[in-house]
C-alpha cells in the first residue's frame, strides 16, 4: 500500500520540478569587443638641418673648340687627346699655301706703292690712285695677318685636350672643331633650384658634393654665382657651383649629387613607423592618440633622417603617435595601450 502512494507521488514531484525549471528567466550573454592593441611613442620638437638635394652633370669651367676660320689643311697636329696644354701652345700647324701666296703678293704691292708714292709726291699720281694703291696693300695685310693666325692653331687657355677630331693630312671642313680644350681647375655644377629657397642661396656658399664614380667621398665647393631671376615656367633659379679640383679627380660628364644647407629649423620629428600613405595619392597620414582614442592627421613631411622624419606640419611637440598596429586602425578608433 505504502509502495503504491510512493509511485504516484513520482510523477507530481518530478512535474512540480519542470515547472519550477522552466519558470526561471535565462540572460542574455554580450559579447566584449576587444580593443586595438597599439604602441605609442611622443614626438618632439629639434632643431634639423635644412638640406636642399639637387642633381647635375659636372662641366668644364671653360670649354674652346679650336679650329681655323676657314677649310684648309691640316699639315700636322702637336697634341693629343689628354694632353695638359698651356695659354698660347702650338696645337696644330695647317696648310700654309695661302699664307705664301699672300706674302708674295704683299710684297709686290709694297713695291708698287713705294712706286706710286714717290711719284705722288712729285705731282706724278693723282691722289686718287695713290689712295687706291693704299687701301688694296692694307687690305692684303689684313688678310695676311688672319692667314697667319689660322696658319698656327694655339690654345687659348691652359688646360687639357679632351676632343681630336681630325688626323694629319685631313682636309678641316668647317663641321666640327679641330680640337677641343677644356680647363677643368674648377670644374662647375649648373642647378636648378626652387624658387622657395631664393632667399637663402647666397655667394660663397659651402656645398657638398658627392660624384657616383667615387662612392660616398664628399668634394667641397662652393656657390659662385646666383643668377637673378626665376623661370616663370619651372619656378626655379640657376646657380652656378664650383669645385677647385685642383687634383683634377672630378672630370666634366660625372653625375653629382649636391647638398645645400640653409640653416636649421624647429621642426617634430617622427618615427618612419607611425606614417601611413594614403593608397592612390601622395598624402602621408599619422594616427595621433588622445582620450583613449585616435585621430587621422594628414601631415607634411620634410627630410628623412634614417628611420625618422621630419614633420612640417600635422602633428605638434608632445603628441602621442601610433607606431603599431596601424593598418586595423580607423579615424576615431578607441585603442587599447600596450607597452
Amino acid at each position: 500500500m505504502k509502495t503504491t502512494n510512493l509511485m504516484k507521488l513520482i510523477p507530481v514531484a518530478a512535474f512540480v520540478l519542470l515547472m519550477s525549471c522552466s519558470g526561471e528567466k535565462k540572460e542574455a550573454v554580450t559579447p566584449v569587443e576587444e580593443k586595438t592593441k597599439v604602441k605609442l611613442e611622443t614626438v618632439h620638437t629639434q632643431d634639423v638641418d635644412q638640406l636642399g638635394e639637387f642633381t647635375a652633370t659636372v662641366e668644364a669651367h671653360i670649354s674652346n673648340n679650336i679650329a681655323p676660320q676657314s677649310p684648309l689643311r691640316i699639315e700636322k697636329l702637336h697634341a693629343e687627346v689628354g694632353d695638359h696644354v698651356k695659354a698660347g701652345q702650338l696645337l696644330a700647324t695647317m696648310d700654309a699655301t695661302n699664307l705664301k701666296q699672300t706674302q708674295l703678293q704683299i710684297a709686290n704691292q709694297e713695291i708698287e706703292f713705294k712706286r706710286i708714292d714717290e711719284l705722288y709726291k712729285v705731282g706724278g699720281a693723282s691722289k686718287s690712285a695713290w689712295d687706291a694703291q693704299k687701301t688694296s696693300l692694307e687690305v692684303s695685310r689684313a688678310q695676311l695677318q688672319n692667314l697667319q693666325v689660322n696658319n698656327q692653331l694655339l690654345s687659348p687657355i691652359t688646360g687639357i685636350v679632351t676632343t681630336r677630331n681630325y688626323d694629319s693630312g685631313d682636309m678641316y671642313n668647317g663641321s666640327t672643331p679641330v680640337y677641343v680644350v677644356e680647363q677643368i681647375r674648377p670644374v662647375k655644377l649648373m642647378l636648378n633650384v626652387s624658387e622657395s629657397y631664393f632667399t637663402y642661396v647666397k655667394k660663397g656658399m659651402d656645398v657638398d658634393i658627392k660624384l657616383d664614380v667615387y662612392g660616398d667621398e664628399i668634394f667641397k665647393g662652393k656657390v659662385h654665382l646666383v643668377y637673378p631671376t626665376v623661370d616663370p615656367t619651372t619656378r626655379t633659379f640657376p646657380v652656378e657651383v664650383r669645385i677647385a679640383n685642383n687634383d683634377e679627380k672630378v672630370r666634366p660628364g660625372m653625375f653629382a649629387r649636391i647638398t645645400l644647407s640653409f640653416g636649421t629649423l624647429k621642426h617634430v620629428v617622427a618615427p618612419d613607423q607611425a606614417v601611413v600613405k594614403q593608397a592612390g595619392s601622395g598624402d602621408r597620414y599619422m594616427y595621433v592618440y588622445n582620450n583613449g582614442k585616435v585621430s587621422y592627421n594628414k601631415v607634411e613631411l620634410g627630410r628623412r633622417m634614417g628611420n625618422r622624419y621630419e614633420v612640417i606640419s600635422g602633428v605638434k611637440d608632445g603628441d602621442q603617435v601610433v607606431i603599431t598596429g596601424l593598418n586595423r586602425l580607423t579615424n576615431g578608433q578607441e585603442v587599447e595601450i600596450v607597452q
